[in-house]
């Protein structure tokens, strides 16, 4: 007897290990050796009625049947559900080239049983076409880094299903129940998630991960043919793995399930009512057949070991089930080993290409899974404020995960703002870059165009409503300046107090900077500096260092650029630099962070980068490129990212070329040039700046003929964009209130005859991101006409030439004078090898010409160029043309009159 019963249990083990090996399985074993079976049933006393063997009407070799009990066998079944798997691979793969789903197994430390199970996931893996990875950590793994580990692969979207091999085998306490909770759930293969348990739990058994041991022992019930709707089942085990989901599982299909345990006292009479067992307490032969009801379906998931000298090991493996006796009373039975534990390992496969069935199923090649918010509009429209503090704000968490950022790479500032770590461009330096689009405008008048609004609406048309990954990426607002730098009405960043009022801390950082510097300077190099005021002397390194922290790619360029600014310029020896004052190290310290650029979104959800403020006029007035950099390779080459420059194109957009893009590297795309009607009004006007702001009423009639004059001014800009060799798109911020219907098609009908690819009107300001779908679809066609990016100058030719092209071309002004300050600072700047830099000149942004005054298209005005400061640091030379004040411009109207904080009374 214990001889036949060894055989059997010898059969079973080499019909599993047939099937690691792809050789067949149990009843195949029995069948291919009949004498030995014969012979070996004829001892086995136990079995004097005999004991047949045949095939099963199901598919081959699925079960042995013996006299009285069928032994199904989970190898058979395993590998048909792995076949149909591998099919199910292949068809994804040629659906979708080149993608494969992707299992990660996480362990820690190297035990042996581990590794054995590991080893045959990966095998099965490998079979189906999965692509398998094993993490193993260190015995000496923390938590937090077992934490971390889980972490980085939830945040790769290459990986479907992860799974963490337990036991932990770590010298460190490791609290398995948060370890669990850490793997996101859409990827908790395991369906040990309490997300997932908690679905399972209230019957949502589509919508969940279900783990795999129940699910495998669902599988081998239905093979039996077995309905278990209105079955009385048994499930003795309670742990989360096993025994809780299995009698979900069993209660959700319509059995009345009871749940037993090792120390249920009346154990052998709740098994004796069971037409369903299933047995996993991994006490080993704990349920003798005698207790088991004639008839019932025996699923033994214990995998226990006990003493047999007769093996090599000393040991053999049984099941919770004394699997001899239960042959005479079960009808059905799942032998040990061979039974369910090949299962478990198929319904992991199986959860894998589900769980990456279901990512390809919302899948868009380089689109990103953002949701995005719809906005309630309300009439009559509400201020900036209320709107602002009516919108619902993702976490930014979940904004930064949306636009493929990992958690590591993004600091919190709160719930709703985050800064950037530069790392992410090192991670995706190979991704190709998206479409670059920049915002312009006219010469700015009192009354404001919208660029900044504009911009954002942009951005929310091409996101939200044209499904296209976008970035709006502008400046951050100065101390002095918060009117519609984070727009306004529907397409303005939120919560726009965070984004107008403070941020992050980077101007204070750069304030910081420069008062280090100042206190630096010793008196005599005050003295030799010209007695330059400290006050003037900090506005001008802060300026700097802003242009700076602006035109820097990474810390390390931050600090060859800190170190290069010029703080004094004695008369007798060469300029005094930061590098000299040895304090380049220390002002990186300072804006280590101040570099990193902040993220926040729009009303509709669309992300937007916020970093850094250089002024207009003595610096570039650009954001970031670092924030730029990042934003591109974020949308994918299909994708947007729309910027702005500042002022008009004659000054913003020339700097943003000639200076910002030198220093970046990035080529644009396509010019958005920004335009209103009372705008163009107030230029046909040509009167003083200060009567255009008392005659706001008479821009708000039609008049076409004062219109037509102003579009004179629209020509010369559409010109000026045109100069650099890309299409040019016009928006028209229209105003319902006041603009007609035969003003805005002149103002069109005059930008095409300009040059323009297209011209548009918007009503983003009062609509959103659908208010600008027609200038978001006209962008997209002009990013993909033929079109050749070119400068406006080569910085081989003298700095006066320079200045001349630019005044000549972009201001069409008839000549220019250098005052004898100026050309002094020429020749001074030359000899000391700055004469190749780009020039930045600060004049006012009102006018075309140097007279802040003059509206419209000034004619025959000399630009007379005071003075000229050296910025060596950002790069460029700044020429001070006449009228230029050190006193940044201030608009009539602030942002935050009217603001209040909202308590919720």
């Amino acid at each position: 007897m214990e001889g036949s019963k060894h055989w059997y249990d010898e059969i079973l083990t080499e019909a599993e290990e047939d099937c690691c090996r792809g050789r067949g399985c149990a009843g195949d074993r029995v069948e291919q050796n009949p004498e030995k079976t014969t012979q070996s049933l004829s001892s086995w006393k136990m079995f004097s009625a005999g004991i047949t063997v045949f095939r099963h009407t199901a598919p081959r070799c699925q079960v042995a049947h013996c006299a009285m009990a069928t032994v199904v066998s989970g190898n058979r079944t395993a590998q048909i559900i792995r076949t149909r798997l591998k099919k199910e691979v292949g068809e994804m793969r040629i659906g979708c080239p080149g993608f494969r789903p992707c299992l990660v197994v996480l362990q820690v430390g190297d035990r042996c049983d581990s590794n054995l199970y590991i080893s045959m996931k990966l095998k099965a893996a490998a079979e189906i076409g999965i692509c398998a990875n094993h993490i193993r950590l260190p015995k000496t793994a923390t938590e937090e880094e077992v934490l971390r580990g889980i972490l980085a692969v939830n945040e790769d979207s290459a990986v479907h299903g992860l799974i963490v091999q337990l036991p932990l085998d770590s010298i460190h306490r490791i609290n398995i129940q948060r370890v669990t909770q850490c793997i996101a759930p859409e990827k908790d293969v395991d369906g040990l998630n309490s997300v997932n348990a908690g679905k399972l739990a209230r019957g949502d058994l589509t919508g969940c991960f279900i783990p795999c041991t129940p699910s495998g022992c669902m599988e081998l019930i239905a093979q039996t043919g077995v309905n278990i709707a209105g079955k009385n089942a048994v499930v003795i085990g309670r742990s989360k793995i096993v025994g809780a989901p299995m009698h979900d599982l069993l209660l959700w299909n319509h059995a009345t399930v009871t749940t037993c345990h090792t120390m249920t006292p009346d154990l052998p009479a709740q098994v004796s009512r069971a037409d369903i067992l299933v047995a996993c307490a991994g006490k080993a032969e704990l349920v003798k057949g005698e207790w088991l009801k004639k008839g019932a379906v025996v699923i033994d998931c214990g995998i226990n070991h006990i003493p047999d000298r007769s093996r090599p090991s000393g040991a053999r493996v049984v099941g919770d089930v004394d699997f001899p006796s239960a042959l005479t009373r079960a009808a059905f039975i799942t032998p040990v080993p061979g039974g369910v534990g090949p299962m478990t390992v198929a319904m992991l496969m199986e959860n894998t290409v589900k769980s990456a069935k279901k990512f390809l199923k919302a899948f868009q090649p380089g689109k990103w899974p953002i949701v995005y918010t719809k906005i309630n509009r309300q009439h009559p429209q509400p201020s900036d404020g209320e709107i602002s503090q009516s919108c619902a704000v993702k976490p930014i968490s979940s904004l930064s995960s949306e636009v493929g950022l990992l958690s590591s790479e993004v600091e919190a500032y709160g719930k709703s703002r985050g800064k950037v770590q530069l790392d992410v461009l090192k991670r995706t330096e190979a991704l190709p870059n998206g479409k670059y689009v920049v915002v312009t405008g006219i010469t700015p008048t009192l009354m404001g165009e919208g660029k900044t609004t504009t911009a954002l609406g942009l951005a929310q048309a091409l996101g939200a409503h044209l499904n296209m990954n976008a970035f709006a990426c502008l400046r951050q607002p100065t101390h002095c300046n918060t009117v519609n730098v984070t727009g306004g009405g529907y397409s303005q960043i939120i919560p726009m107090e965070e984004a107008s009022l403070f941020l992050t801390g980077d101007s204070e950082a750069v304030s910081r900077a420069s008062a280090v510097v100042v206190a630096s300077l010793s008196p005599r190099m005050q003295l030799e500096a010209k007695q330059i005021c400290k006050d003037r002397l900090n506005l001008l390194v802060a300026s700097e260092i802003m242009a700076v922290l602006s035109l820097s790619s990474s810390l390390e360029d931050l600090q060859q650029r800190l170190s290069k600014i010029i703080v004094a310029q004695p008369q007798s020896r060469e300029p005094v630099t930061v590098k000299d004052l040895g304090v380049a190290g220390m002002l990186n310290m300072i804006l280590k962070d101040a570099i990193k650029p902040c993220l926040m979104q729009t009303v509709e959800g669309t992300p937007v980068f916020l970093h850094t403020n250089p002024l207009c006029d003595i610096a570039h007035g650009n954001s970031s490129i670092l924030s730029d950099k990042i934003a591109l390779k974020l949308v994918g080459p299909d994708g947007f990212v729309v910027t702005e420059a500042g002022w008009g194109a004659d000054i913003g957009l020339e700097k943003f070329f000639n200076i910002k893009c030198r220093s970046s590297g990035l080529q644009p795309d396509v010019v958005v040039m920004v335009v209103t009607v009372r705008g163009l009004k107030m230029h046909g006007r040509v009167p003083s700046v200060t009567e255009a702001w008392l005659l706001p009423t008479k821009s708000s009639e039609e008049n076409l003929q004062l219109l037509e004059v102003g579009c004179s001014h629209l020509r010369k800009q559409i010109e000026n964009s045109r100069a650099y060799g890309l299409p040019v798109v016009l928006a028209v911020n229209t105003f319902s209130s006041s603009d007609t219907g035969a003003e805005l098609d002149m103002v069109c009908q005059q930008a095409r005859l300009a040059g323009a690819l297209d011209a548009v009107c918007c009503t983003h300001w009062s609509d959103g991101g659908a208010g600008a779908v027609a200038l978001g679809m006209a962008v997209q066609s002009a990013a993909e006409t033929p079109h050749s990016f070119n400068f406006l100058y080569s910085l081989e030719i003298p700095v006066q030439e320079k200045i001349t092209v630019i005044a000549q071309k972009m201001y069409g002004a008839k000549d220019v004078v250098l005052s004898t300050k100026a050309m002094e600072k020429v020749t001074l700047f030359t000899g000391q090898g700055l004469g190749n830099l780009p020039v930045c000149i600060a004049k006012t942004p009102l006018s075309l010409s140097q007279d802040p005054e003059v509206m419209g298209i000034p004619r025959d005005f000399i630009l007379s160029v005071e003075d000229i400061l050296a910025n060596a640091g950002a790069g460029f030379l700044c020429p001070l043309v006449h009228s230029t004040t050190a006193i940044p411009y201030k608009p009539p109207w602030l942002c935050f009159h009217g603001s209040q904080l909202n308590t919720g009374s």
